[in-house]
């Protein structure tokens, strides 16, 4: 058995941890440059906000209806992810880590609610934040389950244990919520009149490899209890890396589009070492803004292929200045840049060259020694002069938590 262990609302949840007085509250957190809405409390919900929509268009409602509006705090939330995920660690021998607030657990050894129960309130009380959990066969079962359990339960824990239950709850269960169903997907479906879950499960099996390929097979195998996805208890290497970020303020200038690239490539360099990777492809891109039709629109692009992978900022830098050089127009204004490292490989595979010039022992000595002070006294405590010190160029987050967790500035005080 696989239970779906996903937390409630989690950035919301998040916010909620250390400001107890939002309980009950309708609470909304932004998404880049305090954009869209991108998570929501149970209370935001009710009022009628959307995922997805902009800020600016529900302005009066949350004016009207005092919400409390949140930038994104991925700092915070990353953090308390983790310790979410460590608190499942303690209770099953195996688990594979889905996303930022969702775990599928191993609960092969013993399946029933209590235990499920006991998990709930161990997260709870260690974290502060509530999760539900569903129980099935299958991972595509489980993403059922839990939806039942977040929807239609006070405990927040349902389990799949009996075949009549598994038919009658899939045959009310909309066919475009499941897990792998896309919006192109439940169009098609619903024109040959597959509306729900179990239609979808006694469909034809060739039909819908013929319509959905593969996938949409092992989707309905795994709809009948047959595992076609099992947990994957080691993470996977990234095949791509790419770090992007709209602006706060529209940028023109050369120079500080070069910050702003400098920054985003050694970003990703960082993470290329820490998976113990190198890449064999480095990309950077442009984009003026696409909400401003009136204004002149370019969306440049440029790719470079190494003829040795790498990790190293120095030089993963370099290619994407190269790029941006190439590419930048000095007749536009510019709203997002990125880099992208993609072909990677693991750094004790790489292909070296006859004609390599660059002293990659020395480089990968030097960029040891700046991840670990980077480690030890925080994060860019040390970097290359080109990424520059003013980020003019960087997010707006008007509305931004405090780093409970991860800044001793903004450790709570306690008065006794």
């Amino acid at each position: 058995m696989i239970a779906l262990a996903d937390c409630n609302n989690f950035y919301a949840s998040c916010e909620r941890v250390f400001q107890p007085q939002l309980e009950n509250k309708p609470v909304v957190v932004l998404s880049n440059n305090d954009g869209c809405v991108i998570a929501r409390s149970n209370e935001a919900k009710k009022l009628g906000i959307k995922m997805g929509e902009p800020a600016f268009k529900i302005k009066n409602l949350i004016e009207k209806h005092n919400v409390n509006v949140f930038s994104t705090n991925f700092a915070l939330y990353g953090d308390l992810s983790k310790r979410v995920m460590n608190t499942f660690r303690t209770e099953v021998s195996k688990m594979e880590v889905y996303s930022i607030d969702e775990a599928f657990l191993d609960f092969s050894d013993l399946a029933n609610k209590e235990r499920a129960i006991q998990i709930k309130k161990k997260v709870q009380m260690w974290t502060g934040i509530p999760i539900c959990i569903g129980i099935a066969k299958t991972k595509t079962l489980a993403k059922v389950a839990n939806h039942i359990a977040k929807k239609h339960t006070k405990s927040g824990v349902f389990m799949f244990d009996e075949e009549d239950l598994i038919r009658r709850s899939l045959n009310v269960f909309p066919v475009e919520d499941l897990w792998g169903i896309g919006r192109k997907h439940a169009k098609r479906l619903k024109d040959v009149g597959i509306h729900t879950a179990l239609q979808l499960r006694e469909a034809d099996t060739h039909w819908i490899k013929r319509h959905l390929s593969i996938n949409g097979v092992k989707l309905l195998k795994e709809l009948k209890g047959e595992i076609c996805y099992p947990l994957e208890t080691t993470t996977q290497r990234k095949k791509n890396i790419c770090t992007a970020r709209s602006f706060g303020t529209e940028i023109k200038e050369l120079s500080k589009l070069k910050e702003a690239v400098s920054s985003h490539a050694n970003t990703c360099a960082t993470k290329l070492r820490k998976e113990k990777s190198c890449c064999s492809t480095i990309s950077v891109f442009l984009s003026t803004n696409p909400f401003k039709p009136q204004a002149k629109q370019y969306h440049p692009y440029r790719v470079f292929h190494l003829d040795v992978p790498t990790n190293d900022s120095l030089e993963i830098v370099k290619f994407a200045l190269k790029g941006l050089k190439q590419i930048y127009r000095s007749d536009c204004i510019y709203k997002k840049a990125g880099v992208i490292v993609g072909r990677t490989v693991p750094e004790s595979q790489v292909q070296l060259s006859l004609f390599d010039s660059v002293d990659r022992d020395k480089r990968r000595e030097v960029n040891f020694v700046v991840d670990t002070i980077n480690q030890k006294m925080g994060r860019s405590k040390v970097k290359l002069a080109v990424q520059g010190s003013g980020r003019k160029w960087k997010l707006k987050q008007e509305k931004l938590s405090p780093c409970y967790t991860t800044r001793f500035a903004d450790l709570l005080e306690v008065v006794i």
